[in-house]
């Protein structure tokens, strides 16, 4: 015999205590100030960046409490974020926002012909982080003292000032300014065609920097496993915190071997677009920093799964970008993490981050702590609204 399906109104008992009345789904568009390149543009994989596009969530409950969440697509696929956010988010009217993890699932099973990572689940994450922060307003207090904190604040480093289109004296200029900001650690990008390039340009930081300052490098993935073998090697002497994405973001067996042969720590994962692809580096050993994007994953829930993965096979934490969101989640994780600090976000929020002797603090607001900036509204090139606001 089949049954039909119970309604969500018949499933609530006395422990639902709110429903979602209104969501507002936002396309902005992020103009940087000088075009962006890294080793991707150098190689010709890539043109240099002009922009960030966001897909901002704002949810409203017939309590009227509020929630916002974000994801963002850097080049590309910032209109597709939005175009799968608007055919689900009705799916979540009339639910209980404090239901995340079964709401996750539910939005996936909404649009499960596109699968489990990419666009799909990017689109999944703004609502699942608005809904985050909705819970935590509710509780009254920062998202990372919801998720139970381990530090107030969280080592942090700069890398928006390393990029490979900025000169090497600029580099320098921009390193003692993040120093001075009180940022804990310089990241430079390396990845040139020529090699002994990124090498004079890494001596050129550590000299400038002291060799006290924790120093990373990112290659962005443009190196194949013999030269990823070669300059890891060379970089040795550097003292470096970790080398990142040396190699294609999905090849974990390479990654597992580089990172088996060198002193310096390998980072990696930021690319990756599911708790599962990053589980494929886990299980290889292929990276001693974990390096996951919560609005590229899934959103908070995700992050949430695979950072308990992550502490459980004793791998470091520095998640990717979005600090407003990763300083909460970082600061929840249990081993030391690093934060990565970017200024380009800043125009979007009302809000600031503090930073102080080499750490980025965790702010007392309840949720994440942002509001959408009158700029951030003028950015806005879509809106979608389902449901009635309370």
């Amino acid at each position: 015999m089949k049954h039909a399906a119970t309604p969500v109104a018949d499933l609530r008992g006395e422990a639902t205590l709110d429903s979602i009345a209104w969501i507002k789904l936002s396309s902005v568009a992020l103009p940087l100030a000088t075009p962006i390149s890294d080793a991707k543009v150098l190689t010709g994989r890539q043109k240099p960046m002009t922009e960030v596009a966001f897909l901002f969530v704002e949810i409203e409950t017939a309590q009227g409490r509020t929630g916002i969440g974000f994801s963002y697509s850097k080049r590309a696929g910032g209109p597709a974020q939005f175009a799968h956010a608007k055919e689900i988010a009705d799916n979540l009217i009339g639910e209980d926002p404090s239901d995340i993890g079964r709401l996750w699932t539910k939005l996936v099973w909404a649009g499960a012909s596109v699968g489990r990572s990419g666009v799909a689940t990017q689109a999944i994450a703004a609502l699942d982080i608005a809904l985050w922060d909705l819970k935590a307003k509710r509780a009254g207090l920062p998202l990372a003292k919801l998720l139970g904190a381990h530090r107030d604040s969280v080592r942090c480093y700069n890398t928006s000032g390393g990029f490979l289109h900025t000169p090497t004296e600029q580099v320098l200029d921009n390193a003692t300014a993040s120093l001075a900001h009180g940022i804990g650690g310089i990241k430079i990008k390396v990845g040139h065609p020529d090699g002994k390039q990124d090498l004079r340009r890494l001596t050129a930081v550590r000299e400038h920097i002291g060799d006290d300052v924790p120093l990373m490098v990112d290659a962005n993935q443009q190196w194949d496993r013999p030269t990823a073998q070669r300059m890891g090697r060379a970089m040795e002497e550097f003292g470096l915190v970790w080398i990142e994405e040396p190699l294609d973001a999905y090849d974990a067996q390479g990654h597992a071997a580089l990172a088996a042969s060198l002193d310096t720590p390998i980072a990696t994962g930021e690319m990756l677009a599911s708790v599962a692809e990053h589980y494929e580096l886990i299980r290889h050993n292929a990276a001693d920093v974990i390096q996951p994007d919560a609005p590229r994953i899934g959103g908070i829930t995700q992050f949430l799964k695979l950072a308990a993965l992550a502490e459980h096979h004793h791998l470091q934490l520095a998640p990717h970008f979005a600090m407003e969101i990763h300083l909460h989640l970082a600061a929840a994780y249990p081993i030391e993490p690093w934060v990565e600090h970017f200024d380009w976000l800043e125009p979007l929020f009302e809000e600031r981050l503090t930073i102080s002797d080499g750490r980025m603090n965790v702010p007392a607001r309840p949720g994440l702590g942002v509001t959408l900036t009158d700029q951030a509204r003028a950015w806005t090139q879509a809106t979608h609204e389902v449901g009635k606001r309370a």
